[in-house]
């Protein structure tokens, strides 16, 4: 039995949210930043396409397109996975879909609340598309978290994020493993977290054999850890590898072909940053004296070292700390 958990957005947004920050859902459409980077379907099968993003961290000269997003082609709709950093890049990722096919978007998946990746929303829900998440993001919606990173981002990355953004909740909420079908194909959903987040989905397009694995991934760069619960990461990545997909989209970086080959680097830098870090709350050293002492050269020419080295190890610190005194 699939085990959803439809929950309206309606049912825990106020008034007050849907005025400010959370918009109407069918608001008129807003005029966009121009971009100045490329949004450029891949065709990985007969159905089955994905847009790459630039290495490295969000910045401004990349528009904030740092992530990737995919989309199948079935023959009743399109199904979207993740919409990419900005309103103008989901707008952009809307209209190369619309170039390829005329058939509308029914649905969206997100695999994860982070805005790198579902802040191209707007068009989407503004076109009629479905939008599901993970039933953690309603917890997630309900604190300061989102106005403080829409603030943050409409800084960061003037003008492709502005007063016009809006942060879109979802209509549906998954709460378990699930699969639906449309167009003749079958879609299997993966509750993965916590893991990069605690409510990361994946997205399993069966007959087509691609995975779209979320943040589960970062192909050729350096992962943003965050807050993440690597322990859990590390355990959904061996878990990702049994799927054994044809073809495998993480949410950074180019589309692989070997999971088990491709997955290595996260794998090994969650594993080097656990060790590393794990040793040093074993020694009762200060952060400042782990990182110093910890040979990074493995790891320090790949993309967004520099961006995001220093917080994933001291956030990986600090969860060690956590994981000592709990005993885990």
């Amino acid at each position: 039995m699939s085990a959803f958990r439809w929950l309206a957005a309606a049912q825990f947004v106020g008034a007050a949210l849907i005025a400010g920050l959370f918009g109407q859902s069918h608001a008129a459409q807003p005029d966009y930043a121009p971009l100045t980077v490329k949004v450029t379907p891949q065709q990985l099968t007969p159905r089955v396409y994905f847009v790459q993003g630039e290495s490295g961290m969000v910045s401004t000269s990349n528009n904030g397109y740092n992530s990737n997003a995919g989309f199948v082609v079935t023959d009743d709709g399109v199904v979207v996975f993740d919409v990419l950093g900005t309103p103008p890049l989901g707008a952009e990722l809307l209209r190369s879909i619309r170039a390829i096919t005329s058939k509308p978007v029914r649905r969206v998946i997100i695999s994860h609340y982070h805005s790198d990746h579902f802040y191209g929303l707007q068009a989407f829900k503004d076109a009629g598309a479905e939008v599901w998440a993970h039933r953690l993001v309603r917890d997630y919606l309900a604190t300061d978290a989102p106005q403080r990173r829409l603030e943050e981002r409409r800084n960061s990355l003037e003008p492709w994020v502005d007063e016009t953004t809006r942060v879109i909740a979802p209509d549906f909420y998954i709460d378990g493993d699930t699969s639906f079908r449309l167009g003749g194909l079958t879609f299997r959903i993966f509750v993965v977290g916590p893991a990069h987040t605690p409510e990361d989905l994946m997205m399993l397009v069966q007959e087509e054999g691609v995975l779209f694995a979320g943040d589960l991934m970062f192909a050729g760069r350096i992962p943003f850890v965050g807050d993440a619960d690597s322990k859990g990461w590390l355990a959904s990545i061996e878990r990702l590898i049994t799927l054994d997909p044809r073809i495998m989209v993480g949410g950074h970086g180019p589309a692989s072909t070997d999971a088990a080959r491709d997955l290595a680097l996260t794998r090994d830098y969650l594993v080097y940053l656990r060790r590393a870090m794990g040793r040093a709350v074993e020694e009762m050293a200060s952060f400042e004296e782990a990182y110093r002492r910890t040979d990074w050269s493995r790891f320090k020419d790949l993309p967004a070292f520099e961006g995001a080295n220093r917080i994933n190890a001291y956030n990986t610190f600090i969860l060690m700390e956590k994981e000592t005194l709990s005993g885990k």
